[in-house]
């Protein structure tokens, strides 16, 4: 266990890996991120092996099935696969301060150094206030080589924006740290969790690292989606008065996070 500033850190097993690539999935809009990387948590069998408390973190405990309770945290997994080591991070929330969003980005990079990273891949949500049957899947990256990568996987280039919270600050700290960082952004209405947006995303980043991910449960998840989409499309057509947003209105909604 080591603890710095409001940081406290509980490792449960130090692993051996090879050049590993660090996916991050941190709850957000839409729940995009942490779906998707709890998904490839649950089908490579990842192993947890990091507790992170931040004092920022909300206070309040999550309540396990067994009924026992635990102080909200967020968590490194590590899997090996046949082409690419991964570590992967999840967690129950984000700081609610910038200072603590700063603090944990500063301890994951000194995690990820330390268990030599080179380069940190984010999960976010491309919010545009609408609901799409083909979600977009957008990138941006600390460098115009890796922006290209991105782009020859099929991943479209950002080049305006901003990407708000740890999903942001985590690939801005790794470029200042001399680490190669991206973010891999599904589009999303951001009013329901899209595991429509998430596969999207996750085959994306499938295609880029070169690993097999058994997507049949998610497929089931996003089909889901679409239905929840339909209810809630028929319900604001059945209110008096309520008209589309136009195209200039729904560009002006467009944020990440």
């Amino acid at each position: 266990m080591s603890t710095q500033k409001g940081i406290r850190t509980d490792f449960i097993s130090t692993p051996v890996l090879n050049d590993p690539v660090a996916v991050c999935g941190l709850p957000g809009s839409g729940y995009m991120g942490k779906l998707a990387v709890d998904y490839l948590i649950e089908k490579l069998n990842a192993k947890k092996f990091v507790y992170l408390f931040c004092h920022s973190f909300p206070p309040q405990v999550t309540i396990n099935s067994d009924g026992t309770i635990d102080l909200v945290k967020n968590s490194l997994y590590y899997c090996k696969t046949d082409s690419k080591d991964l570590i992967l991070l999840t967690g129950d929330t984000q700081p609610v301060t910038a200072e603590g969003e700063y603090e944990l980005v500063e301890e994951i990079i000194k995690i990820c150094s330390e268990m030599n990273v080179q380069k940190i891949i984010t999960l976010a949500a491309y919010i545009t206030g609408k609901f799409s049957k083909s979600p977009n899947v957008y990138g941006t990256a600390t460098t115009v080589e890796y922006v290209k990568e991105l782009s020859n996987n099929g991943i479209l280039k950002m080049g305006k924006g901003n990407i708000t919270g740890m999903n942001g600050v985590i690939i801005g700290s790794a470029k200042n740290h001399g680490l190669q960082g991206s973010c891999i952004l599904g589009e999303t209405s951001g009013y329901v969790v899209d595991a429509k947006a998430s596969k999207a995303v996750l085959e994306s980043l499938s295609k880029m690292l070169r690993i097999s991910i058994d997507m049949a449960e998610l497929e089931k998840k996003a089909k889901g989606t679409e239905e929840i989409i339909k209810t809630l499309q028929a319900q604001a057509a059945s209110q008096p008065g309520q008209q589309p947003l136009s195209s200039s209105q729904e560009k002006s909604l467009g944020y990440i996070s």
